[in-house]
Protein backbone atom coordinates (compact mmCIF):
# COMPACT_ATOMS: atom_id res chain seq x y z
CA UNK A 1 0.00 0.00 0.00
CA UNK A 2 2.73 2.31 0.90
CA UNK A 3 4.20 1.63 -2.71
CA UNK A 4 1.37 2.50 -4.62
CA UNK A 5 1.46 5.71 -2.31
CA UNK A 6 5.01 6.23 -3.52
CA UNK A 7 4.60 5.55 -6.95
CA UNK A 8 1.19 8.38 -6.88
CA UNK A 9 2.97 10.92 -5.49
CA UNK A 10 6.33 10.71 -7.54
CA UNK A 11 4.05 10.37 -10.42
CA UNK A 12 2.36 13.53 -9.21
CA UNK A 13 5.22 15.74 -8.71
CA UNK A 14 7.05 14.53 -11.69
CA UNK A 15 3.53 15.41 -13.49
CA UNK A 16 3.31 19.20 -12.13
CA UNK A 17 7.17 20.25 -12.52
CA UNK A 18 6.96 19.16 -15.96
CA UNK A 19 3.40 21.44 -16.05
CA UNK A 20 4.73 24.56 -14.38
CA UNK A 21 7.76 24.41 -16.31
CA UNK A 22 5.65 24.45 -19.72
CA UNK A 23 2.75 26.42 -18.33
CA UNK A 24 4.05 29.49 -19.32
CA UNK A 25 4.64 28.68 -23.40
CA UNK A 26 0.72 27.15 -23.33
CA UNK A 27 0.16 31.31 -21.83
CA UNK A 28 2.33 32.82 -24.48
CA UNK A 29 0.71 30.59 -27.22
CA UNK A 30 -2.76 31.51 -26.02
CA UNK A 31 -3.52 34.30 -28.91
CA UNK A 32 -2.37 32.21 -31.69
CA UNK A 33 -3.39 29.93 -33.69
CA UNK A 34 -5.75 26.92 -33.06
CA UNK A 35 -3.13 24.48 -33.94
CA UNK A 36 -0.68 25.93 -32.06
CA UNK A 37 -2.52 26.18 -29.14
CA UNK A 38 -3.55 22.76 -29.32
CA UNK A 39 -0.02 21.41 -29.92
CA UNK A 40 1.09 23.22 -27.28
CA UNK A 41 -1.42 21.63 -24.92
CA UNK A 42 -1.43 18.33 -25.72
CA UNK A 43 2.40 19.42 -25.50
CA UNK A 44 2.48 19.69 -21.87
CA UNK A 45 0.15 17.07 -21.21
CA UNK A 46 2.72 14.38 -23.31
CA UNK A 47 5.74 16.06 -21.08
CA UNK A 48 3.57 15.69 -17.52
CA UNK A 49 2.98 12.29 -18.30
CA UNK A 50 6.62 11.69 -19.51
CA UNK A 51 7.79 13.38 -16.23
CA UNK A 52 5.33 11.43 -14.23
CA UNK A 53 6.58 8.53 -15.87
CA UNK A 54 10.03 8.79 -15.60
CA UNK A 55 10.39 9.39 -12.03
CA UNK A 56 8.51 6.58 -11.19
CA UNK A 57 10.81 4.46 -12.74
CA UNK A 58 13.94 6.00 -11.72
CA UNK A 59 12.49 5.03 -7.84
CA UNK A 60 11.56 1.58 -8.59
CA UNK A 61 15.75 0.94 -9.47
CA UNK A 62 14.58 -0.63 -12.93
CA UNK A 63 17.44 -2.06 -15.14
CA UNK A 64 18.21 -0.79 -17.85
CA UNK A 65 16.51 -2.43 -20.85
CA UNK A 66 13.33 -1.75 -18.71
CA UNK A 67 14.24 1.93 -18.36
CA UNK A 68 14.45 2.03 -22.25
CA UNK A 69 11.48 0.35 -22.77
CA UNK A 70 9.79 2.77 -20.60
CA UNK A 71 11.02 5.73 -22.35
CA UNK A 72 10.20 4.11 -25.61
CA UNK A 73 6.55 3.52 -24.61
CA UNK A 74 6.68 7.21 -23.65
CA UNK A 75 8.52 8.20 -26.39
CA UNK A 76 5.90 6.51 -29.05
CA UNK A 77 2.61 7.08 -27.02
CA UNK A 78 3.81 11.03 -27.17
CA UNK A 79 4.77 11.41 -30.43
CA UNK A 80 1.26 9.87 -32.03
CA UNK A 81 -0.80 12.31 -29.14
CA UNK A 82 1.51 15.29 -30.25
CA UNK A 83 0.74 14.26 -34.17
CA UNK A 84 -3.13 13.57 -33.40
CA UNK A 85 -3.50 16.96 -31.65
CA UNK A 86 -1.55 18.48 -34.77
CA UNK A 87 -3.81 16.88 -37.17
CA UNK A 88 -6.81 17.79 -34.96
CA UNK A 89 -5.88 21.04 -34.54
CA UNK A 90 -5.72 22.11 -38.53
CA UNK A 91 -8.91 20.39 -38.98
CA UNK A 92 -10.33 22.80 -36.31
CA UNK A 93 -8.66 25.45 -38.01
CA UNK A 94 -9.53 24.83 -41.53
CA UNK A 95 -13.22 25.13 -40.30
CA UNK A 96 -12.21 28.15 -38.44
CA UNK A 97 -11.22 29.88 -41.68
CA UNK A 98 -14.23 28.65 -43.47
CA UNK A 99 -16.62 30.00 -40.63
CA UNK A 100 -14.63 33.61 -41.10
CA UNK A 101 -14.75 33.91 -44.58
CA UNK A 102 -18.70 32.39 -44.77
CA UNK A 103 -19.17 35.17 -41.83
CA UNK A 104 -18.16 38.04 -44.49
CA UNK A 105 -21.27 37.18 -46.42
CA UNK A 106 -23.80 38.35 -43.44
CA UNK A 107 -25.73 41.02 -44.75
CA UNK A 108 -24.38 40.33 -48.48
CA UNK A 109 -27.33 39.94 -50.79
CA UNK A 110 -26.49 36.59 -51.58
CA UNK A 111 -27.36 36.23 -47.55
CA UNK A 112 -24.66 33.89 -45.18
CA UNK A 113 -24.08 30.12 -46.45
CA UNK A 114 -22.72 27.95 -43.08
CA UNK A 115 -20.18 25.65 -43.65
CA UNK A 116 -21.07 22.57 -44.44
CA UNK A 117 -19.71 20.38 -41.98
CA UNK A 118 -18.32 21.74 -39.13
CA UNK A 119 -15.69 20.42 -36.82
CA UNK A 120 -16.49 21.36 -33.49
CA UNK A 121 -20.48 21.58 -31.87
CA UNK A 122 -18.97 25.43 -30.39
CA UNK A 123 -18.71 26.15 -34.45
CA UNK A 124 -21.41 24.48 -35.36
CA UNK A 125 -23.76 26.23 -32.61
CA UNK A 126 -21.71 29.78 -34.23
CA UNK A 127 -22.43 28.67 -37.31
CA UNK A 128 -26.23 28.46 -36.40
CA UNK A 129 -25.74 31.67 -34.73
CA UNK A 130 -24.62 33.65 -37.35
CA UNK A 131 -27.51 31.61 -39.97
CA UNK A 132 -30.07 33.17 -37.60
CA UNK A 133 -28.64 36.55 -37.86
CA UNK A 134 -27.65 36.77 -41.26
CA UNK A 135 -31.47 35.90 -41.71
CA UNK A 136 -32.86 38.36 -39.40
CA UNK A 137 -30.75 40.78 -40.90
CA UNK A 138 -31.77 40.09 -44.53
CA UNK A 139 -35.47 40.72 -42.93
CA UNK A 140 -34.08 43.86 -41.22
CA UNK A 141 -32.70 45.13 -44.38
CA UNK A 142 -35.83 44.46 -46.52
CA UNK A 143 -38.15 46.23 -44.26
CA UNK A 144 -35.51 48.95 -44.63
CA UNK A 145 -36.09 49.38 -48.10
CA UNK A 146 -39.73 49.08 -47.93
CA UNK A 147 -39.76 51.79 -45.32
CA UNK A 148 -37.48 53.95 -47.20
CA UNK A 149 -39.73 53.60 -50.30
CA UNK A 150 -42.40 54.25 -48.46
CA UNK A 151 -41.10 57.37 -46.98
CA UNK A 152 -40.09 58.53 -50.17
CA UNK A 153 -43.61 57.68 -52.10
CA UNK A 154 -45.23 59.48 -49.12
CA UNK A 155 -42.65 62.88 -49.76
CA UNK A 156 -44.20 63.22 -53.29
CA UNK A 157 -47.68 62.35 -52.23
CA UNK A 158 -47.54 64.75 -49.99
CA UNK A 159 -45.52 67.58 -51.85
CA UNK A 160 -48.33 67.08 -54.85
CA UNK A 161 -51.48 67.04 -52.06
CA UNK A 162 -49.84 70.46 -50.80
CA UNK A 163 -49.31 72.03 -54.34
CA UNK A 164 -52.74 71.64 -54.86
CA UNK A 165 -54.79 73.71 -52.47
CA UNK A 166 -51.55 75.91 -51.66
CA UNK A 167 -52.13 76.70 -55.58
CA UNK A 168 -55.82 77.27 -55.33
CA UNK A 169 -55.27 79.37 -52.05
CA UNK A 170 -52.94 81.91 -53.91
CA UNK A 171 -55.15 81.97 -56.49
CA UNK A 172 -58.07 83.07 -54.55
CA UNK A 173 -55.71 85.06 -52.75
CA UNK A 174 -54.76 87.38 -55.18
CA UNK A 175 -58.43 87.65 -56.79
CA UNK A 176 -59.76 89.12 -53.63
CA UNK A 177 -56.66 91.00 -53.44
CA UNK A 178 -57.19 92.62 -56.87
CA UNK A 179 -60.60 93.16 -56.25
CA UNK A 180 -62.01 90.66 -59.25
CA UNK A 181 -63.37 88.49 -57.02
CA UNK A 182 -67.15 88.52 -57.64
CA UNK A 183 -67.94 86.80 -54.81
CA UNK A 184 -65.40 86.90 -51.90
CA UNK A 185 -67.55 85.28 -49.20
CA UNK A 186 -67.66 82.20 -51.32
CA UNK A 187 -63.14 82.63 -51.57
CA UNK A 188 -63.09 82.88 -48.03
CA UNK A 189 -65.39 80.33 -47.21
CA UNK A 190 -63.27 77.88 -50.08
CA UNK A 191 -59.75 79.07 -48.23
CA UNK A 192 -60.84 78.23 -44.94
CA UNK A 193 -62.15 74.08 -46.03
CA UNK A 194 -58.30 74.70 -47.95
CA UNK A 195 -57.00 75.55 -44.58
CA UNK A 196 -58.75 72.99 -42.75
CA UNK A 197 -57.38 70.31 -45.04
CA UNK A 198 -53.74 71.20 -45.08
CA UNK A 199 -54.51 71.23 -41.11
CA UNK A 200 -56.11 67.76 -40.55
CA UNK A 201 -53.12 66.61 -42.93
CA UNK A 202 -50.71 68.14 -40.89
CA UNK A 203 -52.45 66.20 -37.86
CA UNK A 204 -51.93 62.94 -39.40
CA UNK A 205 -48.37 63.30 -39.94
CA UNK A 206 -47.81 64.47 -36.30
CA UNK A 207 -49.72 61.06 -35.39
CA UNK A 208 -48.27 58.93 -37.15
CA UNK A 209 -44.89 59.92 -36.40
CA UNK A 210 -45.70 59.39 -32.94
CA UNK A 211 -47.18 56.00 -33.31
CA UNK A 212 -44.02 55.13 -35.65
CA UNK A 213 -41.66 56.72 -32.72
CA UNK A 214 -43.25 54.69 -29.69
CA UNK A 215 -44.33 57.70 -28.14
CA UNK A 216 -48.55 57.44 -28.81
CA UNK A 217 -49.99 57.51 -25.02
CA UNK A 218 -52.94 55.91 -24.41
CA UNK A 219 -55.79 56.65 -21.94
CA UNK A 220 -57.41 53.18 -21.34
CA UNK A 221 -60.65 52.99 -20.09
CA UNK A 222 -63.35 50.80 -19.68
CA UNK A 223 -65.95 51.65 -22.38
CA UNK A 224 -68.70 50.12 -24.14
CA UNK A 225 -68.43 49.30 -28.15
CA UNK A 226 -71.43 50.54 -28.63
CA UNK A 227 -70.79 53.90 -27.64
CA UNK A 228 -67.76 53.84 -29.61
CA UNK A 229 -69.30 53.36 -32.77
CA UNK A 230 -72.08 55.30 -31.79
CA UNK A 231 -69.78 58.29 -31.41
CA UNK A 232 -68.41 58.11 -34.69
CA UNK A 233 -71.24 57.47 -36.49
CA UNK A 234 -72.33 60.85 -35.35
CA UNK A 235 -69.25 62.60 -36.43
CA UNK A 236 -69.36 60.67 -40.06
CA UNK A 237 -73.24 61.30 -40.87
CA UNK A 238 -72.65 64.91 -42.20
CA UNK A 239 -70.59 63.17 -44.77
CA UNK A 240 -72.83 60.37 -45.40
CA UNK A 241 -75.82 63.02 -46.12
CA UNK A 242 -73.86 64.91 -48.10
CA UNK A 243 -72.47 62.26 -50.42
CA UNK A 244 -75.55 60.18 -50.66
CA UNK A 245 -74.61 57.45 -48.53
CA UNK A 246 -76.45 54.94 -46.40
CA UNK A 247 -74.82 54.33 -42.72
CA UNK A 248 -76.95 50.69 -41.73
CA UNK A 249 -76.14 48.83 -38.43
CA UNK A 250 -74.64 45.61 -39.56
CA UNK A 251 -74.96 44.51 -35.99
CA UNK A 252 -73.45 45.74 -32.93
CA UNK A 253 -73.70 43.82 -29.57
CA UNK A 254 -72.95 46.23 -26.87
CA UNK A 255 -69.52 44.67 -25.87
CA UNK A 256 -67.31 45.73 -23.04
CA UNK A 257 -63.68 46.65 -24.05
CA UNK A 258 -60.82 48.50 -22.19
CA UNK A 259 -59.45 51.57 -24.82
CA UNK A 260 -58.57 54.86 -25.13
CA UNK A 261 -61.78 56.09 -25.97
CA UNK A 262 -60.60 59.10 -28.14
CA UNK A 263 -57.33 57.14 -30.06
CA UNK A 264 -60.29 53.96 -31.37
CA UNK A 265 -62.98 56.30 -31.89
CA UNK A 266 -60.31 58.12 -34.49
CA UNK A 267 -60.27 54.69 -35.78
CA UNK A 268 -63.52 53.87 -36.33
CA UNK A 269 -63.81 57.61 -37.43
CA UNK A 270 -61.47 57.00 -40.30
CA UNK A 271 -62.13 53.83 -41.54
CA UNK A 272 -65.74 55.35 -41.88
CA UNK A 273 -64.93 58.62 -43.50
CA UNK A 274 -62.94 55.90 -46.17
CA UNK A 275 -65.77 53.80 -47.10
CA UNK A 276 -68.25 56.70 -47.29
CA UNK A 277 -65.70 58.63 -49.67
CA UNK A 278 -65.35 54.73 -51.63
CA UNK A 279 -69.51 54.06 -51.92
CA UNK A 280 -71.33 55.78 -54.58
CA UNK A 281 -74.01 57.54 -54.02
CA UNK A 282 -77.41 55.60 -53.21
CA UNK A 283 -74.52 53.00 -51.60
CA UNK A 284 -74.27 51.75 -48.16
CA UNK A 285 -71.49 51.76 -45.39
CA UNK A 286 -72.75 48.81 -42.49
CA UNK A 287 -70.55 49.13 -38.87
CA UNK A 288 -70.61 46.02 -36.39
CA UNK A 289 -69.29 44.52 -33.64
CA UNK A 290 -69.35 41.07 -32.40
CA UNK A 291 -67.37 38.16 -29.66
CA UNK A 292 -64.48 36.04 -31.18
CA UNK A 293 -63.40 34.08 -28.31
CA UNK A 294 -61.37 36.54 -26.41
CA UNK A 295 -61.62 39.47 -28.97
CA UNK A 296 -64.10 42.14 -29.68
CA UNK A 297 -64.36 42.45 -33.76
CA UNK A 298 -65.36 45.79 -35.13
CA UNK A 299 -66.09 45.82 -39.11
CA UNK A 300 -67.23 48.29 -41.39
CA UNK A 301 -68.10 47.25 -44.93
CA UNK A 302 -68.51 49.49 -47.72
CA UNK A 303 -69.94 49.43 -51.18
CA UNK A 304 -66.33 50.17 -53.40
CA UNK A 305 -66.60 47.34 -55.88
CA UNK A 306 -63.86 45.63 -53.88
CA UNK A 307 -59.99 46.21 -53.76
CA UNK A 308 -57.55 44.38 -56.65
CA UNK A 309 -55.72 41.27 -54.59
CA UNK A 310 -52.89 42.48 -55.41
CA UNK A 311 -53.29 45.70 -53.55
CA UNK A 312 -54.78 43.77 -50.29
CA UNK A 313 -51.65 43.63 -48.20
CA UNK A 314 -50.80 47.29 -48.98
CA UNK A 315 -53.70 48.92 -48.00
CA UNK A 316 -52.50 49.86 -44.37
CA UNK A 317 -48.85 50.93 -45.60
CA UNK A 318 -48.05 54.42 -45.02
CA UNK A 319 -48.96 56.94 -48.20
CA UNK A 320 -51.59 53.96 -49.82
CA UNK A 321 -54.03 55.61 -51.37
CA UNK A 322 -55.49 52.91 -53.75
CA UNK A 323 -56.50 52.01 -57.45
CA UNK A 324 -59.48 53.12 -59.51
CA UNK A 325 -61.39 50.24 -57.89
CA UNK A 326 -61.40 52.43 -54.84
CA UNK A 327 -62.94 55.37 -56.28
CA UNK A 328 -66.68 55.86 -56.73
CA UNK A 329 -68.67 57.00 -59.86
CA UNK A 330 -68.36 60.78 -60.56
CA UNK A 331 -71.21 62.17 -57.92
CA UNK A 332 -71.26 65.10 -56.45
CA UNK A 333 -68.67 67.73 -56.88
CA UNK A 334 -65.98 67.25 -54.29
CA UNK A 335 -64.72 71.24 -54.82
CA UNK A 336 -67.43 73.77 -55.97
CA UNK A 337 -65.46 75.80 -58.71
CA UNK A 338 -65.22 79.19 -58.53
CA UNK A 339 -65.41 81.79 -61.42
CA UNK A 340 -64.29 85.20 -60.64
CA UNK A 341 -64.09 87.87 -62.87
CA UNK A 342 -61.18 87.72 -66.19
CA UNK A 343 -57.55 87.62 -64.86
CA UNK A 344 -57.72 85.57 -61.68
CA UNK A 345 -60.84 83.18 -63.25
CA UNK A 346 -58.81 80.73 -65.37
CA UNK A 347 -56.35 80.06 -62.46
CA UNK A 348 -58.43 79.70 -59.84
CA UNK A 349 -61.04 77.87 -61.65
CA UNK A 350 -57.91 75.70 -62.79
CA UNK A 351 -56.67 75.28 -58.79
CA UNK A 352 -60.61 73.88 -57.53
CA UNK A 353 -60.62 71.44 -61.03
CA UNK A 354 -57.39 69.91 -59.87
CA UNK A 355 -58.66 69.62 -56.15
CA UNK A 356 -61.52 68.10 -57.16
CA UNK A 357 -59.87 65.40 -59.31
CA UNK A 358 -57.44 64.18 -57.01
CA UNK A 359 -60.15 63.83 -54.67
CA UNK A 360 -62.01 61.78 -56.67
CA UNK A 361 -59.00 60.11 -58.33
CA UNK A 362 -57.93 58.84 -54.80
CA UNK A 363 -60.79 58.51 -52.86
CA UNK A 364 -59.47 60.40 -50.09
CA UNK A 365 -58.41 64.28 -49.33
CA UNK A 366 -55.50 63.18 -47.13
CA UNK A 367 -52.32 61.68 -47.66
CA UNK A 368 -53.00 58.25 -47.61
CA UNK A 369 -52.08 58.33 -43.63
CA UNK A 370 -55.87 57.47 -42.64
CA UNK A 371 -55.34 53.57 -42.85
CA UNK A 372 -51.74 53.96 -41.31
CA UNK A 373 -52.86 55.57 -38.78
CA UNK A 374 -55.86 52.88 -37.80
CA UNK A 375 -53.49 50.00 -38.03
CA UNK A 376 -50.50 52.08 -35.46
CA UNK A 377 -53.47 53.38 -33.03
CA UNK A 378 -55.14 49.18 -33.07
CA UNK A 379 -51.57 47.86 -32.69
CA UNK A 380 -50.88 49.83 -29.88
CA UNK A 381 -53.94 48.62 -28.36
CA UNK A 382 -52.57 44.80 -28.81
CA UNK A 383 -55.13 44.17 -31.57
CA UNK A 384 -55.02 43.72 -34.97
CA UNK A 385 -56.64 45.41 -38.44
CA UNK A 386 -57.46 43.69 -42.02
CA UNK A 387 -59.32 44.02 -44.91
CA UNK A 388 -60.62 41.46 -47.23
CA UNK A 389 -62.79 41.64 -50.25
CA UNK A 390 -66.67 41.13 -49.46
CA UNK A 391 -69.78 41.00 -51.38
CA UNK A 392 -70.01 44.75 -53.06
CA UNK A 393 -67.12 46.09 -51.65
CA UNK A 394 -64.69 45.45 -49.08
CA UNK A 395 -64.85 44.72 -45.17
CA UNK A 396 -62.00 46.67 -42.75
CA UNK A 397 -61.94 44.74 -39.50
CA UNK A 398 -60.22 45.86 -36.31
CA UNK A 399 -59.57 43.16 -33.07
CA UNK A 400 -59.30 44.28 -29.46
CA UNK A 401 -59.24 42.55 -26.11
CA UNK A 402 -62.57 42.55 -24.57
CA UNK A 403 -62.30 44.55 -21.25
CA UNK A 404 -62.67 41.41 -18.81
CA UNK A 405 -61.74 37.84 -20.05
CA UNK A 406 -63.10 36.45 -16.93
CA UNK A 407 -66.58 37.53 -17.39
CA UNK A 408 -66.90 37.07 -21.33
CA UNK A 409 -70.13 37.00 -21.11
CA UNK A 410 -70.64 40.16 -19.65
CA UNK A 411 -72.12 42.90 -21.52
CA UNK A 412 -72.60 46.80 -21.02
CA UNK A 413 -75.54 49.18 -22.45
Amino acid sequence: MIDMLIIVVLAAVGALLAGLVAAPAVTLLRRRSVVVSMFAVAALAVVAMAAGTVAVALEMFLSGHDFRVVLIVVAVSGAISLGAALLFGRRIAAGSRELAAAALTVGSEAGFVAPADPPTAELAALAAALEETGARLKAAQARERSLDASRRELIAWISHDLRTPLAGLRAMAEALEDGVASDPGRYHARMRTEVERLSGMVDDLFELSRIQAGSLELVLARVSVYDLVDDALATARPLADERGVRLVDGGITPLPVRVDGQGITRVLGNLLVNAIRATPAEGTVAVSAHRADDLVVLAVEDCCGGIPEQDLPHVFDTGWRGSQARTPPPGRAATTSLTPHAGAADSVTTAAHAAAAGQQRHGDTGAGLGLAIVRGIVEAHGGHASVHNARAGCRFEITLPTADDRRSSEQVG
